[in-house]
């Protein structure tokens, strides 16, 4: 017997290993192959190389003007890998991989003492092949810390829930705030929305007084407000100079908070980024990244592919646990508190994650959905298991198969949006689901079969319905290549699907280099704010860039681009140039101000900016209020106070007064100004 038992411990020893080691290679799968993840965030790590307080600050440009549009937490380990190996792809991206392993092997610690091996073993399974997770784990943007904070966070208020002495409950709950803090210092208000949830758990979870609970709660809330708002209170306080930090109306941190990653991402309003869908006759309208914001966002053609897969049998599994929780407090049947804390743990992450994306009215890109991975996971690895003991012991038997049929459905009616995408897999996924619920309803003839039957049917079960998953996260490896806005599944632009349900092809359009057009007569989705993933300089711009330094007398700034990102990431990430960005992410932040630019033209800081042609027309943007008109009055100063440099200075030619330009945010920066003291 105990040669059974540790043969059984090594097997799954071995298999949490493979787990690990799959999550590892679906990460790490030609990572950096010609692609540099989010640009934004790439040339904001080079920057951040240069000086201390470009490190501290997270600034976007070598210069130190303006700092991305998060807290630098999330970057901190991309700079110091690249200051180990040099800036490459595979250094951006190797961190990002590290954390997504270490946060599979870490939900798997945590599921393990809330519901045991087994069940560990299946979420770690779930959560490593979630696509939303694959795709993000393979890009730079902050969410795969995020992910890790939190999970950490939720093992350590699932060992202060578990705890044998008050001493050791409430040092895990301290550390439990303090992870949660640094999950804000990576992307904010986002990092909260699990706060309800731990609290809930810890208090219904806990042993001890109530009055000792609500204390201990109440010193966590001390560590979380000091973890989350030490950056915040460094940056504002800073006696010295400091980068604006972008995204925000005041330079501040403090405003980012409530503004454009606070209230701003749940009401909408003045947001710096989206997407603009111009028609032929000159009509614009602008449109959200993950659809119409509803109670069904989750599910719609932008979302669904990335996250939902498991997300039906995750809500039935939430219904019934309830259901049956309700049952037994009502019967006084005795309690099992840590076991009924994780359940509020994980379903209130799931639920209150999902409400909050679904209803968000401002920015919501779909692969922010890799924050409900962790939960979809652990709720339907433990709700496999609790079913399955149903089905053998009580007259409950039939949740099981009924929640594979509703699973099994929902994923036939994901690959039925786009066959062309593997679309062998539904029909996989039918017959396989098919007959694992046959297998069930079999084995339920007689106690006998239950086993025997019964659990082969339950194996055949779970693999039809991680099979698609499982597929497009190995496509999502293989096939979809990184960039600013990553995604799942069939071929993507911008987070937007090829043929979207209106029918028009999305367009990615940024900065200057050759531009992407839609068909004759059909609307455009042209993708605004952060740039289209571009990583290489055009001919023309390296024409430019060296002209300017050539004659820039010296300037500490070799060239200002008056644009979005995405037209300035190209100079920073490959050159040694000085250059800097003019309205951070979205080119809609007021720095440098115009009276800025005129302070560095006269102490000869800055002579040459690269921005619109004069006069040319730009498309409406998404934004809202004083910031929409930003970038005008930048473009008028430069009008007024520079003067045009003749492409032929640098060896280009003029553009064809018949030349077609595409509608870009504020114009196209491809027109070089030189800006002399009057």
């Amino acid at each position: 017997m105990t040669a059974l038992l540790a043969a059984r411990n090594r097997w799954r020893s071995w298999a949490l290993v493979a787990i690990c080691l799959l999550a590892g290679l679906l990460y790490l799968w030609e990572i950096g192959g010609g692609q540099l993840g989010n640009t934004y965030y790439s040339a904001a790590v080079r920057s951040m190389t240069e000086s201390l307080s470009n490190f501290l600050f997270g600034s976007f440009d070598p210069y130190g003007v303006i700092t991305v549009d998060k807290p630098p937490m999330a970057l901190w380990p991309q700079v110091i890998c690249v200051l180990i190996f040099g800036f490459h792809g595979w250094s951006l991206l190797l961190p990002q991989v590290i954390e997504g392993v270490a946060a599979v092997f870490l939900l798997h610690r945590t599921v393990r003492l809330w519901a045991g091996e087994n069940v560990a073993l299946l979420a770690a399974l779930i959560f490593a092949i979630t696509p939303v997770t694959v795709v993000i784990n393979r890009d730079n943007n902050p969410d795969t810390l995020l992910v890790l904070l939190l999970v950490a966070a939720a093992y350590a208020v699932t060992r202060s829930v578990q705890a044998a002495s008050a001493r050791r409950r409430t040092t895990w709950l301290l550390w439990c705030a303090f992870f949660v803090g640094c999950g804000f210092l990576t992307k904010m208000l986002q990092a909260w929305i699990v706060v309800p949830a731990i609290a809930l758990a810890f208090l219904v979870g806990a042993t001890g007084p109530m009055k000792r609970r609500i204390v201990d709660l109440l010193g966590a809330g001390g560590v979380l407000v000091v973890s989350s708002f030490w950056w915040v209170a460094l940056h504002d306080w800073w006696p010295g100079s400091k980068p604006y930090v972008g995204g925000s109306a005041d330079g501040s941190a403090w405003d980012l908070i409530v503004g454009y990653n606070g209230f701003g991402r749940i009401f909408g309003g003045d947001q710096g980024g989206g997407m603009v869908i111009s028609s032929p006759n000159g009509g614009t309208r602008t449109g959200s990244f993950g659809g119409e914001p509803g109670l069904f966002r989750m599910f719609n053609e932008l979302v669904g592919g990335q996250i939902s897969w498991l997300l039906p049998l995750a809500l039935f599994v939430l219904v019934v646990v309830s259901a049956a929780g309700v049952r037994a407090f009502r019967g006084k049947v005795a309690r099992d508190p840590a076991g009924r804390a994780g359940w509020f743990l994980w379903g209130g992450w799931l639920v209150i994650t999902a409400l909050v994306f679904s209803f968000a009215k401002g920015i919501m890109h779909p692969y922010y959905t890799t924050a409900m991975a962790p939960a979809v996971a652990a709720i339907c690895a433990a709700g496999v298991t609790v079913l399955w003991r149903w089905y053998r012991e009580s007259a409950a038997w039939a949740l099981l198969p009924i929640g594979i049929a509703i699973t099994a459905a929902w994923a036939f009616v994901l690959v039925s949006r786009d066959t062309s995408w593997y679309g062998w897999c539904r029909w996989a996924v039918a017959v396989s689901s098919a007959a694992a619920i046959v297998g069930l309803i079999v084995g339920r003839l007689s106690p006998v079969r239950r086993t025997a039957v019964g659990r082969p049917a339950l194996a055949v079960a779970v693999a039809a319905l991680l099979l698609t998953p499982g597929v497009w996260s190995v496509a999502a490896a293989t096939v979809n290549p990184n960039g600013n806005t990553p995604a799942a599944g069939p071929a993507l632009a911008g987070g937007m699907p090829t043929t979207p349900p209106a029918g028009p092809a999305p367009v990615r359009q940024s900065g200057p280099g050759p531009q992407a057009k839609g068909g004759s007569g059909e609307p455009q989705m042209v993708i605004v704010g952060g740039g289209s993933g571009e990583t290489k300089l055009t001919d023309e711009q390296r024409r430019i860039l060296e002209y300017a330094e050539r004659n820039g007398d010296g300037a500490d700034i070799a060239l200002a681009v008056n644009g979005a990102s995405g037209a300035v990431a190209p100079f920073i990430m490959e050159t040694d140039a000085t250059v800097i960005g003019m309205g951070g992410f979205g080119g809609q932040d007021d720095v440098p101000s115009t009276d800025q630019l005129q302070a560095w033209v006269n102490d000869g800081t800055l002579r040459y900016i690269l921005s619109a042609a004069p006069s040319q027309q730009s498309q409406p943007t998404p934004a809202k209020g004083p910031r929409a008109a930003t970038q005008q009055k930048r473009q008028a100063w430069i009008e007024q106070h520079c003067t045009v440099v003749a492409p032929e200075a640098y060896g280009s030619k003029p553009p064809s007064a018949t030349a077609a330009r595409p509608p870009i945010l504020g114009g196209s920066p491809d027109t070089l100004y030189r800006c002399d003291r009057r």
